[in-house]
């Protein structure tokens, strides 16, 4: 993975193992219900209220 990342390949990465997985992306999307529900770095994810309400649980952390 890091070598893809240092020539400019990206990869999309469905799983759902959310802690592993967002130890290896710069960015991640959550899908809930259909619809992109957020869009940001990990931190940012983890961070905000909807994506740990809906999708990752109030406890949840990196």
């Amino acid at each position: 993975m890091k070598q893809l990342k240092t020539r400019g390949i990206g990869v999309l990465i469905t799983d759902h193992n959310v802690r592993e997985t967002l130890e290896i992306v710069d960015r991640a999307c959550i899908i809930y219900d259909g619809q992109v529900l957020f869009t940001g770095s990990p931190t940012e994810l983890v961070a905000n209220a909807d994506v740990r309400r809906l999708y990752l649980g109030e406890n949840f952390s990196l």
